[in-house]
Order: structure tokens, then sequence, then C-alpha cells
């Protein structure tokens, strides 16, 4: 396999990697001409984003935004994204239709052995789902492998280590259900 392969499943990989290097690369290139682009040309801008991810349908996402590779990640119709989203995409990165981000928030695919020497050498990662109608608050950070179900709101400040199922209101350090709706 494939260093980018083995990201792609979950296995662990080395991240310096030439061909995983020029991807991330090429990532950023496209984040930073997004995050410079001018505010008031929202065709352009979205434009500059569909080279990059995968985007259904409509979408308007407020800079900045920083992603790893871009390719990994599937938005779907009439998303919306405040300020300084970041996502971490080694691994598939899916959200639903009629979703909505908070400012500062972060989703990441990517983590790291707990033994310091294969860290040194490798990282892995598990992918994240987030269901149809999601609100996520602001500050909210979504750990690898999570799955947000439908109709689920996730409170500001949120630290998602866990799955959430269908017509939840989560909140919390770590985040845990609190109602239904």
């Amino acid at each position: 396999m494939t260093e980018k392969e083995k990201m792609l499943a979950g296995l662990p990989y080395d991240a310096w990697d030439e061909i995983l290097l020029n991807d991330r690369m090429n990532a950023k290139v496209q984040c930073h001409q997004f995050n410079l682009a001018d505010p008031t040309k929202l065709d352009e801008r979205v434009g500059i984003l569909k080279k990059l991810l995968c985007i259904k349908d409509n979408a308007h996402m407020e800079p900045n935004f920083f992603c790893d590779y871009g390719y990994n990640i599937e938005i779907g119709s009439n998303f919306y994204s405040n300020h300084n989203l970041t996502i971490v995409d080694v691994c598939k990165v899916t959200i639903g239709n009629n979703v909505l981000f908070g400012p500062h928030v972060m989703i990441s695919t990517g983590t790291h052995p707990l033994d310091p020497i294969e860290r040194q050498k490798t990282e892995y990662g598990a992918s994240i789902s987030i269901g149809n109608d999601v609100w996520v608050g602001g500050n909210v950070s979504i750990l690898p492998g999570v799955k947000i179900g439908n109709n689920c709101v996730i409170g500001a400040g949120s630290v998602v280590n866990r799955d959430i199922p269908d017509n939840s209101v989560a909140v919390g350090n770590p985040c845990r259900v609190i109602k239904s709706v």
C-alpha cells in the first residue's frame, strides 16, 4: 500500500511522504487564495473551494478556512460556516445537508500513537460524519471517529469525543447528550 492508501484507510502512515506533502501544500495554497479573496465576490470564493472540496450544492464559508488535503471533505447542500473553520482531513469528513457551524470549529480526523517512539514516525486517523440539519456552536472540537446524527445541536465550547445520536442536544467537555429534540 502507498502511504496515501494507508492514510485513507485509517492505518499508520508516514505524513512526510512526498505525495502527501505535495497534496498538503496544494491544499494550503487553495486555502490561502480563499482566505485572501475579496469577500464581496462570493462566486469566486466558492469557486476556489470547489476546486479543493466536494461541495454538493450551495455553501457559504467565511474566511479563514484551513484543511490538510481537501479531497477528503464532502459537504452537503445549504452549508454555512462562520469564521475560522479548521478541518484536519487525513480521513473522510462527511457533512450533511443544512448544517451550520459557529466560529472557530475544529474537526480533526487525525491522531497520533501514544507510544513516543511510534509517534515520531507515524500518525493515523478515523473518519468523521455529521448528519443533516445539525448546528455546531462556536469553539467546538470534533475528534477522530465521531458520528453526529441528524437534527443535532452541539453546544458552544464542546469537545465531541463520542458519537451523538439523532435528535440530540449535546454539550460539554466531554460532550454528552442533555436532551432530545
